[in-house]
């Protein structure tokens, strides 16, 4: 038999099978090319979430230091200078200290039609502050804290507003994109004097969110609010030895006040009226000759609570009267209610789906599960909430809820907005619980969810003339035949120092 050289054969062989090779690479190439060819680039949705993702590990970390900060209404000088650095580093051109307010701001990119805002907040609450615990633990007892989470609210709507400014260099997207970063909005009236000063008259639309328990559209609702310092101005007099020479201060804010709890009856079901006694005197043998209430009315329409508000004015008039005291009106405050945009809040919903919720890590569950123990309710919800988005409902005039100052703006720009589960579920707002899930990955992780339904939203505005022109044509829609009146007098600075 005939011998082959060993080492030949190998040679032969592994040729036969490196031509093989190839030949079986190229059949497979081309069978998946026209695949990878059908996917082509990624959609503009998925660049502008894929942005937000790229640059949310900075943000959450911007969040976690205004959360440090804690800073109350009209205050917030470090937050707002950290928001501002960011944003400049970004490519954002800034003016500050709008509408007479030192840490407001608005921050620009581009130029042209149509101008798309994203609205940001940075304000504390007092007597909030508290570690990222399960259980009640200040930082610094009696300090403020970011109880309703707008550290996540500001450096959300930053992220989302950087993300979109990448996107329109990326594409060459023409038009303007605008933060505003507004102060104050818990009790201040921040966006109010900016709306005043006409800070958005030029806006063709405006986006904004919020922290809560779950994730939704908010298409207009909340309470219209009015607040004020009622003081009346007596004569004292020593209350035992000439009681009849004084007139009590006291008595016209106590008069004031059963006015008020006969008027409860005569006012929509949906109304609240609340007050405290912020003076009452200095000592109870001397009658009073200050006393001073401090008032806050609401109800679901700007237009009913116009009406009601004059009714409490007359009932101040009235107790003025009787007590032969003088009362003045003094630190007014208002907002107006949410006005919808039904064109909007299609988008928006569409897109708050395409960003989904989150699902807790077993770190984060077992964060929430301990601080549920602390609600005191009986039906606690499912930590599921963070994963799921709400339906698309009508506004309840009759559901309990809040107010804000993005109802004036609401009033002057068509307007939607988003709520996403920044806080564990079955918090509410305004607690120490709330501070806590805003000051660690749980509120994080919510506020990113919140800056990608954002940031798609300001994306389709930008690319549908006709998105924008359906929502200025369901804005004048919904406020034909109404007027927007701010019940801050016209002459009133935003008051700087309102917590004192």
């Amino acid at each position: 038999m005939r011998q082959f050289p060993t080492q030949g054969f190998r040679l032969q062989t592994g040729l036969r099978l490196s031509w093989r090779l190839l030949i079986f690479t190229s059949c497979v190439s081309l069978l998946i090319a026209p695949l990878v060819c059908a996917q082509g680039p990624p959609t503009p949705h998925k660049q502008i979430e894929q942005l937000v993702e790229e640059r949310a590990a900075e943000w959450k970390q911007v969040s976690k230091q205004i959360w440090d900060y804690a800073e109350l209404g009209y205050h917030e000088e470090k937050s707002s200078a950290l928001l501002q650095s960011r944003l400049k580093a970004a490519g954002f051109s800034l003016t500050t200290g709008v509408a007479d307010e030192p840490t407001a701001f608005v921050a620009s990119f581009g130029q042209g039609k149509p101008i798309i805002a994203i609205l940001g907040e940075f304000d504390a609450l007092p007597g909030l502050s508290q570690k990222p615990l399960p259980e009640r633990s200040p930082v610094v007892a009696n300090a403020p804290g970011h109880g309703c989470g707008h550290n996540l609210l500001g450096s959300g709507a930053a992220l989302a507003a950087v993300a979109v400014k990448d996107y329109m260099v990326a594409n060459h997207i023409s038009g303007t994109l605008r933060y505003y970063g507004t102060p104050a909005e818990e009790g201040g009236s921040g966006k109010v004097y900016m709306v005043r000063d006409g800070l958005f008259k030029d806006v063709d639309a405006v986006l904004h969110w919020h922290p809560a328990d779950r994730n939704s559209v908010n298409n207009g609702g909340m309470l219209a609010v009015i607040s004020a310092k009622f003081t009346f101005h007596g004569i004292a007099a020593h209350a035992a030895m000439a009681p009849d020479r004084g007139r009590s201060a006291l008595d016209a804010v106590m008069l004031m006040g059963n006015g008020i709890e006969f008027l409860r009856e005569h006012v929509p079901s949906n109304t609240r009226i609340h007050y405290i006694i912020s003076k009452g005197g200095v000592a109870p043998n001397i009658v009073p000759d200050l006393a001073q209430m401090d008032l806050m009315a609401r109800n679901p329409s700007n237009l009913a609570l116009q009406d009601i508000w004059d009714r409490i004015l007359k009932i101040s008039q009235g107790a003025a009267l009787m007590t032969g005291t003088t009362g003045e009106v003094t630190d007014v405050g208002s907002d107006a209610n949410i006005i919808g945009n039904d064109a909007l809040a299609a988008v928006a919903q569409r897109n708050l789906e395409e960003a989904g919720g989150y699902t807790m890590n077993e770190a984060e569950k077992a964060f929430a599960l301990q601080l549920q123990k602390t609600l005191g309710i009986d039906n606690v919800p499912s930590l599921n909430l963070t994963n799921e988005i709400e339906p698309l409902r009508p506004v309840d005039p009759n559901a309990p809820s809040a107010s804000t100052d993005v109802g004036d703006v609401s009033w002057t720009v068509p307007t939607i907005g988003f709520s996403t589960a920044t806080f564990v579920p079955g918090v509410a707002a305004h607690t120490w619980q709330a501070a806590a899930s805003a000051g660690m990955s749980i509120g994080q992780d919510g506020m990113v969810v919140a800056s990608k339904a954002l940031a798609l939203t300001a994306v389709d505005l930008f690319s549908s003339p006709a998105l924008v022109q359906s929502a200025r044509a369901d804005f004048e829609y919904k406020l034909a035949g109404k007027t927007y009146h701010p019940s801050i007098p016209a002459g009133q600075k935003p008051l700087i120092n309102y917590r004192q």
